[in-house]
């Protein structure tokens, strides 16, 4: 049973979560950076976190890194590319995606208020040509050094805190924006104290 002070926090930070501001993770390889993903999801107020990998179960959170951010996640898993951003499609959502390749804007130049996923690549090769393809928004963090790329933790916690400060100056972390459905679902979830479990089923 949560004591009332933990009720009132878990309902405070459940209350900010962001359901259309979501973080797609496209073959990442490497445990630390979605670990660290992940941490960086939960401490903005992204609710969805979506990983493309074709061996779900080989995915392992480092709890030293994360610090069980994941916990606090809707994590979802998908086989393919193209069944992860047509899902996402399919719920109004654009897709963003993060490369170097061809003709890109700016990371800061888009509107990160509207449904979106923003979409990274794998620590070696990046995007797919699939995750290109299905684009609405290439998008690019400006660099002047001689190392083109930086880190995929430190890439997704930039572009999260430019959504972030969007979001906050319109007032979307003053007001619930899950539905009543959605909350009370999340909520009994949540007191429960569990580990990660599999997503809440949406509605396309």
């Amino acid at each position: 049973m949560a004591t009332d002070r933990r009720r009132e926090r878990i309902e405070n930070v459940l209350s900010r979560r962001q359901p259309d501001l979501r973080v797609v993770l496209e073959e990442v390889i490497i445990a630390h950076n979605a670990s660290a993903v992940a941490r960086t999801c939960e401490a903005t107020g992204v609710f969805n976190l979506h990983i493309i990998t074709p061996q779900p179960e080989q995915i392992a959170f480092n709890e030293a890194i994360s610090t069980r951010a994941e916990k606090w996640l809707n994590i979802h898993f998908h086989k393919t590319t193209e069944e992860c951003l047509k899902l996402l499609k399919q719920l109004g959502h654009r897709i963003a995606v993060t490369t170097l390749e061809g003709v890109t804007i700016p990371y800061d130049q888009i509107d990160y208020c509207q449904p979106i996923a923003i979409v990274f690549g794998n620590e070696a090769e990046g995007v797919s040509r699939q995750a290109l393809e299905l684009a609405d928004y290439r998008i690019q963090i400006p660099m002047v050094g001689m190392v083109q790329s930086l880190n995929l933790s430190v890439s997704v916690g930039v572009i999260l805190y430019e959504a972030f400060r969007q979001r906050q100056a319109r007032g979307f972390y003053s007001q619930c924006r899950l539905s009543p459905e959605e909350y009370e679902h999340w909520l009994q979830h949540w007191l429960s104290n569990p580990r990660p479990r599999r997503p809440f089923c949406e509605k396309k």
